[in-house]
């Protein structure tokens, strides 16, 4: 009897053992499988997730390069506007100064003329008349050495007597002897003159040589009659010596024309009366072959402004 309660025991307990294999295996093939599904799940979620940051890390990439390259168009962009700003400011300033520069250079006008009296470049032989109460602003007496005779004291703008001292000077180192005769002369010192010409000469002849009281070149302070050794103290001649040829060659550099030449409509022929015009006209004058009169009034007016340069 108690074999047989043993043996039943026995297979009751083997019966339990059996369904408690089972279910060991069925909790491991049930953990197995989880795993598996965990380990499956998680490689894939890795995969997506390390997708992810390979496609956060491209756009990253794409993004810090368009940043870059657009950081680089807007410094060139900058930069090319700043040059562009610049040079329009550059320009505008150019064009500012240049007008500074030209309303200065209009006020140094201004002022120069100002200063410059305008009656020196006036026609005056027959054309234009000076009253008897016109004289220079200032007159220096000419040195012994640059006058003919002792006996006389010519007078010369004292604007001109530079010009006339270097000629004068350029002149004699040429070995040319050029002297003064005479000079400024004034209203009444004219009309003496020419009263007395009309005495000796008649009228019509002195007409033809000399002017009218207020219309003489030598009232301005800038005529003068030159002379020369050899021929006795008189003017006539004067067209044959070195002199003469050395002031047509030379006068006009230092600003002197032959105001009466052959073939004038004025007066006769006078190789000794030289006026000052200024460098600028006399050597346009010279240059083109022409005479003080043969020009316009209002051409010769604009070389006022240079007439002491």
């Amino acid at each position: 009897m108690d074999i047989k309660i043993q043996k039943k025991e026995v297979h009751e307990f083997v019966k339990k053992l059996s369904h408690v294999h089972w279910f060991a295996i069925g909790g491991f093939l049930i953990l197995a499988i989880s795993i598996g599904y965990i380990s499956w799940y998680g490689y894939h979620r890795f995969q997506d997730l390390s997708g992810q940051i390979v496609a956060l890390q491209s756009n990253l990439a794409s993004t810090s390069q368009n940043f870059q390259n657009n950081l680089i168009q807007t410094q060139k962009n900058l930069a090319t506007n700043i040059q562009q700003n610049v040079g329009d400011i550059q320009n505008k300033l150019g064009d500012y100064q240049q007008q500074v520069g030209n309303l200065s250079g209009t006020l140094n006008t201004l002022q120069k003329l100002s200063k410059t009296d305008p009656q020196l470049l006036e026609k005056y032989s027959k054309v234009f008349f000076l009253n008897e109460n016109y004289a220079p602003a200032e007159l220096v007496e000419i040195p012994s050495d640059y006058k003919y005779s002792d006996l006389k004291h010519p007078q010369l703008s004292t604007q001109v007597w530079p010009y006339m001292k270097r000629m004068l000077d350029d002149a004699l180192a040429a070995n040319v002897k050029i002297f003064v005769f005479s000079a400024y002369r004034s209203f009444s010192e004219q009309s003496a003159l020419k009263g007395q010409y009309k005495v000796i000469y008649g009228s019509g002849t002195a007409n033809s040589f000399s002017a009218d009281q207020g219309y003489s070149e030598h009232q301005l302070g800038t005529a003068v009659d030159f002379i020369t050794s050899g021929l006795g103290g008189q003017l006539d001649g004067f067209d044959a010596t070195a002199s003469y040829n050395w002031l047509i060659a030379n006068a006009y550099r230092y600003g002197f024309i032959l105001s009466y030449p052959k073939s004038n409509s004025y007066y006769v022929f006078e190789p000794w009366h030289w006026r000052f015009v200024g460098v600028k006209l006399a050597t346009d004058l010279h240059n083109a072959n022409q005479n003080f009169y043969d020009w316009d009034q209002r051409t010769i007016d604009a070389y006022l402004v240079n007439l002491f340069d």
